[in-house]
């Protein structure tokens, strides 16, 4: 009986600390990541652009559903395996930017701005997402564990094993 209770206060010093360290950190975070690919800009724009076929690239996406445009914008619903998230397109400038961000009201959310522009041999994507984290359990999590940049690094993985193009990805 004595193991169970310290197993328990260590488990709940260990919650502790979690909490503790997060509170610590920021709410607000800004993380960059760039993927080059051999295509030109209008193509990276066009795989950006078409929600429907994303699913068939992305990794970790399950499905995509389309829902009414809002302003004249896309607007559609992820289904991953960390769940159902909902985005919203706010600006659409071709072929240069587009910027989403999250419609769900879950304890993290932002937006990404996805910045195109021609290379030497091709394009440039530069990700850059300006998010939140407001629960510091999470926040831990997000900084520690899963980090700012790995949803992106997935993002810009899949988009050049779409182009069949090895993944470059810098700062």
């Amino acid at each position: 009986m004595k193991w169970a209770l310290r197993a328990l206060f260590g488990l709940v010093g260990i919650v502790a600390i979690i909490w503790v360290l997060g509170m610590m950190l920021p709410r607000d975070h800004m993380a960059t990541r760039i993927g080059h690919y051999q295509v030109p800009p209008e193509k990276v724009w066009a795989a950006l652009t078409d929600i429907d076929a994303m699913p068939s690239w992305r990794i970790g996406l399950k499905s995509v559903t389309r829902l009414p445009d809002k302003n004249g914008l896309p607007v559609h619903t992820e289904n991953t395996s960390a769940g159902k998230m909902t985005f919203e397109t706010t600006l659409m400038d071709p072929p240069r930017r587009l910027v989403r961000g999250m419609a769900s009201d879950l304890p993290f959310g932002g937006t990404w701005t996805f910045d195109v522009a021609p290379a030497q041999d091709g394009s440039t994507l530069r990700i850059t997402e300006n998010g939140y984290v407001s629960n510091p359990f999470f926040r831990f999590v997000a900084r520690y564990l899963i980090g700012y940049t790995s949803e992106m690094n997935k993002y810009l993985t899949g988009l050049a094993r779409h182009f069949g193009e090895t993944p470059q990805i810098g700062d």
